[in-house]
């Protein structure tokens, strides 16, 4: 396929998507009564329902659950082909998407590849504290927490279990939130039972956010109720802290001039995102203003200044002819876009015009754990347990498969009748085994003695292969 050039089959206008995201696959599943050919590009085979990753972050479930594979999701769409390679360029004069592999030709061009990770100039910082975008954050975050609560299980001394019975999270937006009350539910009762050497109350959740409430983007009523639910978690809320440096084992803050520093074995990140770099390379090719976040400013119509045949959708675009003010990068943002790309398409097939998109905002919803949810409609907010219920409703069915919404059920079911999450799994042997060294040896003498830091074995422990005693216990 290298060096290939992919061309539309027929005489069809030929609509190119990338990503399958949100409001990529909106948009392609819109499409499909349209007069047109649609190519689906994507580096993954499958779409992510990210508002449920966090789950997956925390063992409440598998990433299967939360995954849906494309060409599964889009095989009745006679007119849509999937193609599974890494976009890395935009030839705007050719009309051409660069491939890591090759190219494909567009009529039209729908880009809508998403955000990532923002660390605000300290890109370092990435490997220290992971954030949540991608099933493989997921199941690192996962491997990080479980593997703090098994090591400190190993730890005699309360002095040296404590940065591994600490958890930092940074940013106290909806995913921040919602990860700090799952952490906090999981240390404090579905582990009451499955260790021995420590309470749950000896686990500390960390929740730091710059602003001076949490849920900033929210009213401030909503807000009150919501840092309410985290401190009846045993949430501890830093607000007005920023964090200005993050090293191996400490987290430091600074805060009304003041600086402090927290010992923590675990830190995650929830504190902003930046464009997608297609963003850049788009404004590249076509000269299209950026923001400060890489996103690129639209128009109206979602089209790109001087290239009506090329549209940003969802974490990617600036979208500010609202009223003036930023849409919010949420999903619902991102579908509605989707849908309205493709109207757009139609109607410009058909020779009509179209309105300028107007999103109609719904409301927004967090949950912060077990019966806790805050819930702003507009018209209405409530919190507690209907707020828990409606967030649960509302992420059921707007799953993408129904085999999703049923294993999810049935998931959420186990979980909350039996406190006992099945998908709690620390995976990946090998850098397991090699983080366990490199934190034997940085604990220092301590570890050196099995009896202060593992138990000692059972007496038929000759009768078996002897165990590393520097590698966790896997669960």
């Amino acid at each position: 396929m290298a060096g290939s050039v992919h061309r539309s089959p027929g005489d069809r206008p030929r609509v190119v998507i990338v990503v399958g995201g949100f409001g990529g696959l909106f948009a392609a599943r819109a499409l499909r009564h349209a007069p047109v050919s649609v190519t689906l590009v994507d580096r993954r085979n499958f779409h992510l329902f990210q508002p449920l990753l966090y789950q997956v972050a925390l063992g409440e479930l598998s990433p299967a659950n939360v995954a849906s594979p494309l060409r599964s999701v889009l095989r009745r769409q006679r007119n849509l082909e999937v193609v599974l390679a890494e976009a890395v360029g935009i030839d705007a004069a050719g009309r051409r998407v660069l491939l890591a592999d090759g190219a494909i030709v567009y009529d039209i061009l729908v880009l809508a590849a998403g955000s990532r990770h923002h660390y605000f100039g300290h890109p370092d910082w990435e490997a220290k504290a992971p954030g949540l975008k991608t099933v493989e954050d997921a199941t690192e975050i996962r491997r990080r927490v479980l593997l703090a609560l098994e090591t400190a299980e190993r730890i005699d001394d309360d002095d040296a279990r404590r940065p591994w019975l600490t958890f930092v999270v940074v940013g106290a937006g909806p995913t921040g939130v919602e990860l700090a009350g799952a952490l906090a539910e999981i240390a404090r009762h579905t582990r009451r039972d499955n260790f021995r050497r420590f309470t749950p109350g000896q686990v500390r959740v960390v929740l730091v956010e710059g602003a001076d409430r949490v849920l900033p983007q929210y009213v401030p009523a909503v807000s009150t109720k919501a840092a309410a639910a985290l401190a009846r978690l045993g949430v501890a809320v830093r607000t007005g802290a920023v964090v200005s440096e993050v090293q191996d084992g400490r987290v430091v803050l600074r805060a009304g001039g003041r600086t402090e520093a927290l010992a923590a074995r675990t830190v995650l990140w929830a504190a902003g995102v930046e464009a997608s770099p297609l963003g850049r390379a788009l404004a590249e090719a076509t000269g299209a203003p950026l923001d400060g976040a890489g996103r690129v400013v639209v128009e109206p119509d979602l089209s790109v200044l001087g290239h009506p045949e090329i549209f940003v959708l969802g974490d990617l675009a600036n979208y500010s002819h609202q009223g003036g003010k930023l849409l919010p990068g949420v999903a619902p943002v991102a579908m509605q876009q989707g849908a309205y790309v493709a109207r757009a398409l139609e109607a410009r097939l058909a020779g009509r015009g179209l309105p300028p998109f107007r999103y109609k905002d719904r409301g927004s919803m967090a949950v912060i754990g077990r019966g806790r949810a805050v819930a702003d409609l507009g018209w209405a907010r409530f919190d507690g347990v209907p707020a828990w219920l409606a967030w649960l409703f509302i992420h059921l069915i707007n799953l993408v498969q129904f085999q999703n919404r049923l294993l999810v059920l049935i998931q959420w079911a186990a979980n909350y009748l039996t406190w006992n999450p099945s998908a709690r799994l620390i995976t990946g042997a090998e850098r397991l085994h090699r983080w366990s060294q490199t934190r034997a040896g940085a604990d220092g003498a301590r570890q050196q003695e099995p009896s202060a830091s593992v138990p000692p074995p059972p007496a038929k422990a000759a009768e078996r292969p002897e165990q590393d005693p520097a590698r966790p216990t896997r669960v």
